[in-house]
Formats: C-alpha cells, structure tokens, sequence
C-alpha cells in the first residue's frame, strides 16, 4: 500500500484528494498556508512549510512517504524545485500534475513578459486602471508603479493594507464567470489586465472578459523548474502512485 504525499493548494489537487480518499489510499494533503480559510478535505492535512529542502527530506523519510504528488500551483517554484531535490535525494517517486497553459487566441491581445519585475517595468507609463490578477504575495511589487489604480481581488481580506497608494480590493473565490468578469471589469473601468499564466479552467475567466471587452493583457510566463516527471491527466497519476 503506497503512502502519499500530495503537495497541494489547487482546485487539482483538491480532486485528486477526493480520488485518492474514494480509493482508500493512504494519503497528506500539504497547504503552505497562505489561503486562509482553505477548503475542507476528504484526507487529513497539514499546513506551512517544511524548511527547505532538508526539512522536506525528513518529512520523507519520518512519514515513510512512498509517493509524491506535486499539484501545487504552477507558480510555486519554490515548493516545487525542492520536492524535485528532496525526491531525488530520498529516491522517492514524484509526479506533478499540472495545467496545460493558456495561449491567445483570435481576439486577444497580450503582451507575454518572462516575470513579475518585467510585468512590473511594462507598467511604465501614464496612470491606468489595472486589475491585477496575481494573487497578494506580489502586490508590494507593484509600488514601484503608483500612478495606477489597481483592483485586487484577493482569495483573503488583507491583513494589511496594500502598499499601492490607490487601490480598489475585492474578496472572491473562484472559479469565476466570463459574464461576471465583464461586468467587474467594466463597473472599475479596467483598462488593462496583468495576469499570472495559471491555465486551467478555474480562472480562465478573466482572459475570456477581457477578450469580450477588448482589453490588453499583460501575461506573465510560468518560472523554469528542474526536469521532472509532468501529466496533465488525474488517471496517469492514480497509475503512477499505485504502480
């Protein structure tokens, strides 16, 4: 019998831990802990980090981990990277499940930058009003540009108050619809959408609105992570942590 640890956080691996509890498998779901409210789980859970790649080695080795499942989000470099050192070094097994990308299409209009300090830098210029769709680890970044407005909308209430001198916050969870993205849009004169490239159904949303309103997107690329083993498919991953 395997013993799994699904590295989560996403409404992927919120599913595969549905599926892993429907099969009786032996299973931690792992948030870092920056949502929150996080959902309620058919597995046990645990939140917070581990300490690095050492503290995640033994984790491994204490917990008798047999399977690893990364389904974090596709930004979360850091996580990830060490669960492919961590792995690696223990010769436990590891598989991500992952999102395809979003990619334009007819309609839309992007701008693609490899990362958020180049997202930041192409905001240079005459004040706009900017939805920015990142989540809030990265919103003090955005000071370095104060002459926008910006709308959050954020998972969470913040703790504190964002450090952008003009700000409009919204608290929502996805997943969302085109139709009321538009009308978010619109009520707050959007002018421009930055963007993290998630993929996925589940916040696709926003590309669809701004296709609609033909408005521009400012996307930002997915980080370079060590080679591992990726799928896309829920029923590779069952295979692979049954095997």
């Amino acid at each position: 019998m395997p013993n799994i640890l699904l590295l989560g956080g996403t409404m992927e691996a919120s599913a595969m831990a549905r599926r892993l509890a429907d099969l009786g498998l032996p299973a931690t779901l792992s948030y870092m802990g920056r949502v929150e409210r996080p959902k309620p789980q058919p597995i046990p859970v645990r939140i917070g980090g581990f300490g690095g790649v050492p503290g995640l080695i033994r984790y491994l080795k204490d917990h008798q981990i047999t399977r690893v499942i990364d389904a974090t989000h596709p930004f979360a470099a850091q996580m990830s990277g060490n669960a492919v050192a961590a792995c690696t070094a223990t010769g436990t097994p590891l598989i991500a499940l992952t999102r395809p990308a979003w990619e334009p299409g007819p309609g839309d209009d992007w701008q693609r930058v490899p990362d958020m300090a180049a997202a930041v830098a192409a905001l240079a210029g005459p004040p706009k009003r900017v939805m920015l769709a990142i989540g809030r680890m990265h919103l003090a970044d955005f000071a370095a540009q104060p002459q926008h407005h910006y709308l959050l909308r954020l998972v969470d209430e913040p703790s504190e108050t964002p450090p952008l001198p003009h700000h409009t916050v919204t608290v929502d969870r996805g997943p969302f619809s085109a139709e009321a993205d538009q009308t978010l849009m619109r009520d707050n004169k959007i002018e421009l959408i930055v963007a993290k490239n998630a993929g996925g159904k589940g916040s696709v949303s926003k590309l669809q609105a701004a296709r609609a309103l033909h408005l521009p997107v400012l996307m930002i690329d997915r980080p370079q992570l060590p080679p591992r083993r990726e799928t896309h498919d829920p029923d590779e991953v069952l295979r692979f942590v049954t095997a």
